[in-house]
């Protein structure tokens, strides 16, 4: 989080971004199904670039901006666009299905605390470029490069469902003592009188730079 909010307003403020990531531009005239990992998807190759060190615990570490994001086991790469908060409080969604962002009001991605990125899980033309991500497994990579040409990797470590209205705003946004990652997409059951899923998928995942 930035140092130049007090924590206990940033955490009240975040609050409100499970409703922001599942409502907004996320609307889709189907749910999606939920998608097992086809045996045929073809993964990517890792990003090229530096591996960055894993920050020390005891202290801050100013590092750059997050650019691109990739995922091979689930055939995702993708630019990443920065996300703030609307005039509501709840969290920017990308305009576009087929990016991810980076939420500016959380750490980057290898610095100490949780870096948030989320995306879309489809819309009415298509899976976004979360639609597979509950498919991800605790094990599973995934690489930030960043704009200094460092590749932060992260290992998942689980993948969680939560109703929107018992989002565990604490356990996503809340400090931790090392780099950690969270992508949050929609999930769960689709309502069509709301026009959105009911819940979220959040991938808990660690640095192993």
């Amino acid at each position: 989080m930035r140092a130049s909010k007090p924590a206990a307003a940033v955490l009240v403020a975040v609050g409100l971004l499970a409703a922001g990531v599942g409502t907004a531009g996320l609307l889709t005239r189907h749910p999606a199904v939920a998608a097992s990992r086809p045996a045929a998807l073809v993964t990517l190759p890792a990003p090229s670039g530096p591996i960055a060190a894993v920050p020390e615990p005891s202290g801050p570490r100013r590092v750059a901006e997050p650019e691109t994001l990739t995922i091979p086991a689930i055939g995702v790469r993708t630019r990443l666009i920065r996300l703030g908060l609307t005039t509501t409080g709840a969290l920017q969604v990308p305009s576009s299905t087929s990016v991810a962002g980076w939420y500016t009001g959380s750490s980057r991605p290898g610095a100490i605390g949780p870096a948030v990125i989320a995306g879309h899980i489809d819309s009415y033309t298509g899976p976004g470029i979360f639609y597979r991500l509950n498919t991800l497994r605790a094990g599973d990579r995934v690489f930030v490069k960043r704009a200094d040409g460092t590749v932060v990797v992260f290992r998942v470590v689980s993948v969680r469902i939560y109703p929107k209205n018992a989002f565990p705003t604490q356990a996503v946004y809340g400090p931790v003592p090392d780099a950690e990652l969270r992508l949050i997409t929609c999930g769960g059951v689709f309502d069509p009188s709301l026009g959105s899923y009911l819940s979220n998928v959040v991938v808990f995942a660690t640095e192993t730079s």
